[in-house]
């Protein structure tokens, strides 16, 4: 006979009390249904829980992930951006170059590297970068051709740089070839002069014979200012021969001018002058036949016309 468990049930209305009687079994198979329903209530409740938890955690790996994306775009409109500049970097540079040969075809100056461009010896312009890719479009190609056009740029700003450099140097020397060069009368032309005698041959004032005149004459008051024509330095001051008092000055490049006739002369020799200063005074020493200026121009010390020298 199984032993038997029995519960008596007491009622506080004053009922007569009730005895339910149940086997051991029936006690462990509710307790253990009792623990099965705990066990499953608590796994629900840390599922629960759980999957809150990864809803959040999933949330918020979605809000960093939407901010990441905007950082990402960001930084690719930033690329763009970058490569918008490079092209327009590269458009100046090649602008300038442009402008550098212009300078030199009007100055008349030579080109060294006439036949290279400033990305190099036979190197072709490199072409624009697309600054117009989508943005959900990786960047890493234009990257990359980011990378090489910079380091093309680079090497072509110094190459440009040394042009400059060069183009600078030869207008100096330009300027001061030209500043070296006789360009003007020796006597102003707001001063009442005239031509007496050209340079080539004519008829001797003195011998009345056929003779070659290696001057330019230009007579006008005595005391009227003498000019020089270009700057350079006094090589000579004073009584020259038939020339009376003259002043001679060296230009440099081969260029010599001499002043002849003069009534008094105001700078001496070792003097430094410049176009359109004063050097002397007309007069009339010398051989002459009146106050006048004697002006020669020579170029390698051959005597040249000094009339192609004057652009006033």
């Amino acid at each position: 006979m199984r032993k038997k468990i029995s519960f008596v049930i007491l009622s506080s209305s004053g009922a007569p009390a009730k005895q339910v009687c149940t086997s051991k079994t029936a006690i462990h198979l509710f307790g253990a249904v009792l623990i099965a329903i705990f066990l499953v209530v608590g796994y629900i409740i840390y599922d629960y829980y759980n999957l809150r938890e990864t809803t959040a955690h999933l949330q918020n790996r979605e809000v960093y992930l939407s901010s990441r994306m905007d950082e990402i775009h960001l930084q690719r409109k930033q690329i763009q951006k970058f490569a918008s500049e490079i092209n327009a970097l590269k458009s100046k540079l090649l602008a300038l170059s442009g402008f550098e040969k212009k300078i030199r075809i009007i100055a008349n100056l030579e080109d060294a590297n006439e036949s290279d461009n400033i990305f190099g010896v036979g190197g072709s312009i490199p072409d624009d970068l697309d600054a117009q890719l989508p943005l959900t479009e990786k960047h890493n190609s234009l990257m990359r051709d980011m990378h090489e056009q910079i380091e093309q740029l680079s090497r072509a700003s110094g190459s440009q740089q040394e042009e400059f450099e060069s183009l600078l140097r030869s207008l100096e020397d330009q300027q001061n070839l030209l500043a070296s060069t006789p360009a003007i009368r020796p006597i102003s032309r707001s001063v009442k002069s005239w031509v007496t005698s050209k340079f080539g041959y004519r008829k001797s004032p003195f011998t009345g014979k056929r003779e070659f005149h290696k001057a330019y004459d230009i007579a006008s008051r005595k005391g009227t200012p003498i000019l020089a024509t270009a700057d350079g330095v006094v090589t000579f001051s004073g009584k020259k021969g038939l020339l009376g008092y003259t002043i001679v000055i060296d230009h440099g490049h081969g260029m010599v001018t001499r002043y002849g006739h003069n009534h008094k002369l105001l700078r001496k020799r070792g003097d430094k002058v410049k176009r359109w200063e004063t050097i002397a005074l007309m007069g009339s020493t010398g051989r002459s036949t009146g106050p006048h200026v004697h002006y020669e121009v020579h170029l390698n010390g051959i005597p040249v016309n000094p009339e192609k020298y004057m652009l006033n």
